[in-house]
């Protein structure tokens, strides 16, 4: 029987060509004909693999979702795969693939191309050894929209990885090859105040100064944040009024919401509740709502997910590359979806790097192999 990772040496050039191929197509995630030509790429080229079959699904804001799926006998739980095809660069600001010595560089190239590639590499290297039937069915999902928060895509990968075995996203690798087993949950409010407007000079006492309860408001929120349990509440913008001679009748503040259990996010939740409306009561005349909430819940450690990490981290090993637990990571993920539907999740498992989300974006271009290797003795063996 031929070896899945045996298969997989010497194929660094054609791995590169292939993130090469995706890099060069810009897909930031408002460019829909950007995304659904990275799409058709991933289709046609990445994924053209014997015993897989894919399917997509289409948007009105952002380019398809993508599935790819192996064939299911119901013998065993599938395992899940998860990806996105989206980066964070517009056009013209950060553009192409180029290489820098031992490094790639690139939009994507790291967050998260280079892993679509690990997948199709060790996917493809099971299908020419041992064949795709010789493994757990495969539930690959690529959405289009994981860097806006997954608003379509999370519905998307809740639908087809539903009862999986386990689930692996191919974020960006860690320098160290660190396994992500927990994300900080995450949420956004949009906190709006209201009073009444009168002229500063001829009529003050008669207005009731939004900015003034929304300034309580902020203050009671920032309280909230507490480190020790991994809780933040950041408010990042504020706004309103009209002048300084009129008192304001309308203010705006945005929040940015981290913790890292479910019942921390929605004490968060209703604290600031809580703040909103005592804040209101300080100012009379005034109003103060929240719009908004938990946007994604936390990928949170569990025994499952443990056991996981450590069957993964022996097949990394096995191939030079490291894998010890990451730490808490600030950042959500698809990661946190997949946790949330009761499936054991590990992240991180995309090349090694650093720089994404910044036009330093760059892979260790020699870790493409060892990375597939893992993950094809990880399926072959699971």
């Amino acid at each position: 029987m031929r070896d899945p990772a045996a298969w997989l040496e010497g194929k660094t050039v054609e791995m590169e060509q292939a993130i090469r191929r995706l890099v060069d197509i810009n897909s930031f995630t408002d460019n829909v004909e950007g995304g659904r030509a990275v799409g058709q790429v991933l289709r046609d080229e990445t994924f053209a693999i014997f015993g897989l079959t894919s399917s997509s699904r289409k948007s009105e804001r952002y380019a398809d979702h993508v599935l790819f799926t192996s064939s299911d006998r119901g013998e065993r739980a599938p395992i899940a795969l998860v990806g996105h095809l989206d980066t964070v660069f517009p056009p013209g600001t950060f553009e192409g693939y180029r290489r820098d010595g031992g490094l790639a560089r690139g939009p994507g190239v790291l967050d998260m191309k280079g892993g679509l590639v690990v997948v199709a590499y060790a996917l493809r290297a099971i299908a020419e050894t041992v064949g795709l039937d010789a493994i757990r069915p495969i539930r690959l999902v690529i959405v289009a929209d994981e860097e806006v928060g997954s608003p379509e895509g999370a519905k998307w990968i809740g639908e087809h990885v539903l009862g999986s075995a386990c689930a692996l996203v191919f974020e960006a690798g860690r320098t160290t090859d660190a396994i992500i087993t927990r994300r900080k949950g995450t949420g956004a409010m949009t906190a709006s105040a209201t009073g009444r407007a009168a002229h500063a000079g001829a009529n003050h006492k008669d207005g009731a100064n939004a900015i003034w309860a929304l300034a309580k408001f902020v203050d009671l929120a920032q309280r909230v944040t507490d480190y020790d349990r991994g809780v933040t509440v950041n408010v990042g913008k504020i706004g309103g009024g009209q002048g300084k001679n009129t008192v304001p009748d309308a203010a705006e503040a945005l929040l940015d919401l981290r913790y890292c259990t479910s019942s921390d996010g929605e004490q968060l939740v209703t604290r600031l509740g809580e703040a909103a409306a005592a804040a209101a009561a300080e100012v009379p005349g005034t109003a103060v709502r929240l719009e908004g909430g938990i946007a994604r819940l936390p990928l949170e450690r569990t025994d499952a997910s443990a056991a996981l990490m450590q069957a993964y981290a022996a097949c990394a090993r096995a191939f030079g590359l490291g894998a010890d637990e990451a730490p808490l990571i600030g950042g959500g993920s698809d990661a946190s979806t997949t946790s949330a539907l009761g499936i054991p999740s590990i992240d991180g498992l995309g090349p090694r790097g650093r720089g994404f989300h910044t036009k330093d974006e760059q892979i260790e271009v020699a870790t493409l192999v060892p990375k597939a290797q893992a993950l094809a003795r990880f399926l072959a063996t699971f």
